[in-house]
Parts: C-alpha cells; sequence; structure tokens
C-alpha cells in the first residue's frame, strides 16, 4: 500500500515587513509588496506563476507498506521561484528570478517511519548592496532566499510536518496536505538578510537559520486584520524587544494590538498559558470587560505591533474574537 503525503511553503513580502530607506522602492515604485497569499491552495503550480508569491517549496513524499511495515520509499517534490514585478501603477514587467538547485538529504528511515528534509530557494530578480570588509568593499548580489522542510511519514498512515529552517526574509507560510493554511514563520528581519545572508550562511554552504514557527491565527483575525491596516484610518506601530511587555495584567487600557511580526506570549498572574503569532489580535477583552488588561503580553521575540483603536473594529467582532481568548481560565 502506498502512503503519500505533502507539506508547501509559500513566501512573500508584506508591507509592514520593511522599514528605513529600503521602503522607498516598494512605497513608490519600481518594486511592490504583495497580498497575502490565500488560506487554501488547490494548484500549487498556478500559484507559482501567477507573479503573486516569492517563492514555493512543495514537500512531498510517499512510503510503501506491507505487512505493517515500510519497505520502499521516496520523494518527487520541488521549488518554484515566482517571477519579480517591476514597474510604476499598473504597468508592471515579470523579471525572471534565479533558482538553487533544490536540495534533499537522505531520508532518516525504519520500518516504521521515514523523514524527508528537503530545501527549495534562490535568489531575487534585484540584486542588494552587501558591504565586505576588503576590496572592492561593496558587492552587488541578491540574498538567497529558501525554507528547509521536513516531512515524517508513518507506516499506519499518519504524517507530521516541522520547519526546519527559513532565510530570515520574506514571509513564509505553511500549508498542509490538503493545502490549507496551518502555521506560520513568526519572524522577519530583512537587515539581517539583505547583510549576512550570502555564501556559506545559507543552506547550499554550510548553515541554515533556525525558524519560529507559530499556529495560524483564526479566520475573523485575518479579516479584522484587513480592517485595521486597510481600513479608513491608519493604526500607529510599536516595536518591541525580546522581554520587553506591550501591556501588563490589570493595567487599564483602550487599544487594540495586530502582531504584526514576531512572537508574544501571553501570561496570566506570572504563569505563560500561551504563546501567539504574527496576525493575533489582542486586547479586545479589555475594551468589552471594563478596561483592564486580563493578561501580561510579553515580547518572545523582536515584536512590531499595529495599535488601532476600538472605532476600528466592531463591537459584534470583537464579542466573537473574545469568545476564543479566555486563555488564563482554561
Amino acid at each position: 500500500m502506498r502512503i503519500e503525503s505533502s507539506v508547501t511553503s509559500v513566501s512573500w513580502i508584506p508591507s509592514e515587513a520593511i522599514g528605513g530607506i529600503m521602503r522607498a522602492p516598494f512605497d513608490l515604485g519600481p518594486m511592490h509588496y504583495d497580498n497575502p497569499p490565500p488560506d487554501q491552495i488547490d494548484d500549487v503550480q498556478a500559484l507559482a506563476r501567477s507573479g503573486s508569491v516569492r517563492f514555493i517549496n512543495h514537500q512531498r513524499a510517499w512510503i510503501e507498506v506491507e505487512n505493517g511495515s515500510i519497505v520502499d520509499h521516496g520523494q518527487s517534490g520541488r521549488g518554484w521561484m515566482g517571477r519579480t514585478k517591476l514597474g510604476f501603477g499598473s504597468r508592471m514587467i515579470l523579471y525572471p528570478t534565479i533558482a538553487m538547485p533544490d536540495l534533499r538529504s537522505e531520508p532518516a528511515s525504519s520500518d516504521q517511519s521515514v523523514r524527508f528534509v528537503q530545501t527549495t530557494g534562490g535568489r531575487p530578480a534585484i540584486p542588494l548592496p552587501r558591504k565586505l570588509n576588503r576590496p572592492p568593499f561593496v558587492q552587488i548580489i541578491p540574498p538567497i532566499v529558501w525554507t528547509t522542510l521536513a516531512l515524517t511519514i508513518e507506516a499506519d498512515g499518519s504524517a507530521t510536518h516541522d520547519v526546519a529552517g527559513a532565510s530570515p526574509f520574506p514571509r513564509h507560510w505553511i500549508y498542509d496536505a490538503s493545502g490549507k493554511l496551518v502555521s506560520k514563520v513568526a519572524v522577519t528581519d530583512f537587515s539581517s538578510w539583505s547583510g549576512d545572508i550570502f555564501g556559506e550562511r545559507t543552506p547550499w554552504g554550510s548553515h541554515d537559520s533556525p525558524a519560529f514557527v507559530t499556529q495560524v491565527e483564526t479566520a475573523l483575525e485575518r479579516e479584522l486584520s484587513e480592517q485595521i491596516m486597510r481600513g479608513g484610518a491608519r493604526p500607529q506601530f510599536r516595536k518591541l524587544i525580546s522581554g520587553q511587555t506591550l501591556v501588563e495584567q490589570g493595567q487599564a487600557g483602550e487599544e487594540l494590538f495586530l502582531l504584526l511580526d514576531g512572537v508574544l506570549s501571553v501570561e496570566a498572574d506570572g504563569k505563560a498559558i500561551a504563546e501567539v503569532g504574527p496576525g493575533a489580535i489582542l486586547g479586545e477583552r479589555a475594551l468589552l470587560e471594563g478596561g483592564l488588561r486580563t493578561a501580561t503580553l510579553r515580547a518572545v521575540t523582536p515584536c512590531r505591533v499595529a495599535v488601532a483603536t476600538a472605532g476600528q473594529v466592531s463591537e459584534e467582532a470583537l464579542v466573537e474574537l473574545a469568545k476564543g481568548h479566555h486563555r488564563e481560565e482554561t
């Protein structure tokens, strides 16, 4: 009996992922940000060719089982580098990117499970300057983007996946075998990526970068995120360093928070009860239940947060959101 499974990463550039002077070519042209990928992918190849995402790593593998034991295995996944859009306004041209060779290590196998690992990625179409400490002191070359996906298939038919590594930029979303969005790499770091990810500091050299993965937010949170970021009133933004608190339990507060990048720990009575990643909306219970924060929010990693007002989201939506946020009572 053959058992197949897959895991897919889709990588894209959200507007909040780039700061400082490097925003100019994105805000004014000719470069562009991306719209969020869909929650469900039914045709990986069509998405890769659409020009709407930066690159895709599609890890697909199979095992053959006889009498309860694995007797054979193989994999057939691959990577796709998307084409880069350059232009102004509605006049855009697609430029080809440079794919790196797909990397597959020898699967770790037993008669009950096989773990497959695949790295795919490449170079964007636009080179970036990088400082060198030797002549000519500046190198003009695109940094490399990638993800390393691991997929384990068991003889009983079950399968699990994880992100074994990823480039610090851009944003990477993870989809399960059914094509459903299930998790995200939580942290992006454009400065580290553009300045450090060259040569040996990639999987094609001798190094992979660890990835901090969090579960995907709810569909309601994604809908409200769109309202906050693209509605009439522009939110304010805050940055946190690791260990810094966004709010503390018992404080008065009227702001609503959208976590754009990084990981926040949710703490009640000094105990960590959850960790949340990009897309999470927080703070609604204080708006609905008397104005006091019911938990402390502490940065596990560097974080970027959008700060909104209650008026940017309907009370009905806040009530629905709060139903799933009674973490400190469970």
